[in-house]
């Protein structure tokens, strides 16, 4: 069962080298050579489904871990480990992989590909490859026992997803690339600075590790004082990567201008894992000098990070950002939930996790199909698509349902979940702050949604020419004053925006993902035992 944790990382470096190899040359005006096209064909499928394929040997994978009952599968000592709630997140990792990439397959009837034969273009590669190594660095971070290469894998996406922020081009890509470095790397610093800080507590016990078994099994006698030094700093450096206000400024840039799928990864899967970091850290703390410290870090991010989506979510108007924002928002509720604690506040905080990663990678995907039919991500200049576009808005009225925690769908369970466990532990005042602010978010996302969505099926004469695109765009001060934003200026583009099929994709997996949403929080048999299974990992304080 061990050789099983090599299969992610293996695939991804697989499915990442076949992605990036370089096509055959295409046929020359003296005719095609034999076996030409069918090797181009070949190697453009395989650039275009590698993402799928590996999402999908996650998922498998997983699902594999999850239903295994005996001995923790375990690899190269310390390396990799997959306890209940490794294979839990190695599962989410892949199911919001597998929507984000197979969702955002766009028809082969672009320009560049037409171009190009039926070769995939360097521009193509590249993004596949590199999707392959953000998600095999997102496998080997929550199935290794080593805090150490957790953090190497954590950092790898920085790498990785500065690139794929980047991959459209233009200087808006650029700058929230850049800035996503930026301060991206001094968070995963910090990070760094709190990971050997642990391994010098332990280094003081006598047992120098970076085993999480090891740390958290409490047999070592590791400095308190040295050990909330560094729960702080690693709590405060992974809560950059979770997009946890303050330090969320990175976030609504990234996602806006991110690929949808991309966008979708890093809301679902990046924010995800990098939250799992601070529940192994907090565990730990937990285990040496008690939950408090944690618990009043994560209490205060938790109703910060709610207090700053909820005020700049009334005031959006941009709907990629928007859906940003609310990232910030779920991470806000998780955070809560991971200070208040205990078998129900941390199993819901892991149906959580599920639930917003598979709604908001479809949401991002509807988003981006969205820019490529409008043109524009003006909330404002998009209006009827109920009326219009039926096959946008049915999967955004439904997505947005299932993201403002509506019943019957997961986050409803979770959330419910969470505020009652929080009074319970005598948070009372927290909670009801916690309820006032999600829904002023409630009210500013369906005020935006019910904008877009209804209406008359003709845009209004004033922003019929509204066109979305660098040349088109100014840049102004965002209503909250933190990071400039674009507004779209109208143009003289009597053409509709030229889509080239991108506005329609797979439906498939978005039912399949809204659809596991909606019946997850019934499923009590294997889904709550997987759940409570993994929330004893993290313990019960």
């Amino acid at each position: 069962m061990g050789l099983l944790l090599l299969l992610p990382p293996v695939a991804a470096l697989l499915a990442g080298l076949a992605a990036a190899a370089p096509r055959p040359a295409v046929p020359s005006l003296a005719g095609p050579r034999p076996g030409a096209r069918p090797l181009a064909a070949l190697s453009a499928a395989t650039t275009r489904l590698s993402g799928v394929l590996v999402s999908a040997i996650l998922l498998a994978t997983g699902v594999a871990l999850l239903r295994h009952r005996g001995a923790v599968p375990t690899l190269g000592g310390d390396l990799l480990r997959a306890d209940a709630l490794s294979a839990l997140m190695l599962t989410v990792v892949g199911a919001v992989g597998l929507t984000a990439t197979w969702a955002g397959l766009e028809p082969r009837t672009s320009p560049a590909a037409s171009a190009h034969g039926s070769g995939a273009t360097r521009s193509e590669r590249r993004y596949a490859a590199l999707v392959c190594v953000f998600l095999g660095a997102m496998a080997i971070a929550v199935t290794t026992d080593n805090l150490g290469v957790l953090w190497v894998a954590v950092e790898a996406t920085t790498i990785a997803t500065a690139f794929l922020v980047g991959h459209r081009g233009g200087a808006r890509s650029l700058e929230a690339a850049w800035k996503y470095v930026v301060l991206g790397s001094v968070g995963i610093a910090i990070a760094l600075l709190g990971t050997v800080l642990l391994y010098a507590a332990s280094r003081s016990a006598g047992e120098p590790t970076l085993s999480w078994t090891r740390l958290v099994s409490g047999e070592l006698p590791l400095d308190p004082a040295l050990v909330k030094v560094a729960a702080g700093l690693a709590v405060l450096g992974f809560a950059t990567k979770a997009g946890l206000a303050p330090m969320h400024s990175w976030l609504p840039d990234a996602h806006s201008q991110a690929p949808a799928p991309v966008s979708g990864l890093m809301s679902g899967v990046l924010l995800a894992v990098a939250f799992y970091a601070i529940l192994r850290v907090r565990a730990i703390a937990a285990v040496v000098i008690g939950p408090g410290l944690v618990r009043g870090l994560l209490l205060t991010a938790g109703l910060g990070s709610l207090a700053v989506a909820g005020a700049l979510i009334l005031r959006q108007r941009d709907h990629k950002r928007m859906l940003a924002y609310s990232s910030i928002e779920h991470m806000g509720v998780l955070a809560v939930g991971a200070a208040v604690g205990g078998p129900v506040a941390l199993a819901a905080v892991l149906l959580h996790l599920i639930g917003h990663g598979l709604a908001k990678a479809s949401l991002f995907v509807v988003a981006g199909r969205m820019l490529a039919s409008e043109g524009t991500t003006t909330i404002a200049e998009v209006r009827g698509l109920l009326s219009r576009r039926a096959d946008l808005a049915v999967p955004l009225v439904v997505g947005m349902a299932a993201l403002l925690g509506f019943p019957p769908f997961a986050l409803f369970f979770s959330e419910v979940a969470i505020v009652l466990a929080g009074w319970r532990a005598g948070l009372g005042w927290a909670m009801a702050l916690v309820v006032a602010l999600l829904l002023v978010v409630v009210a500013g996302l369906v005020r935006a949604t019910a904008a877009m969505t209804l209406g008359p099926a003709q845009r209004p004469p004033d922003q019929a020419h509204a066109v979305h695109d660098e040349r088109t765009t100014t840049t102004t001060s965002a209503p909250d004053g933190s990071a400039p934003v674009a507004v779209a200026t109208l143009a003289p583009a009597p053409a509709p925006p030229q889509a080239h099929g991108a506005d329609r994709g797979p439906v498939l997996p978005l039912v399949l993902a809204l659809g596991t949403t909606a019946v997850i929080g019934f499923v009590a048999t294997p889904v709550g035992d997987v759940l409570t299974r993994a929330a004893a990992v993290l313990g019960l304080s």
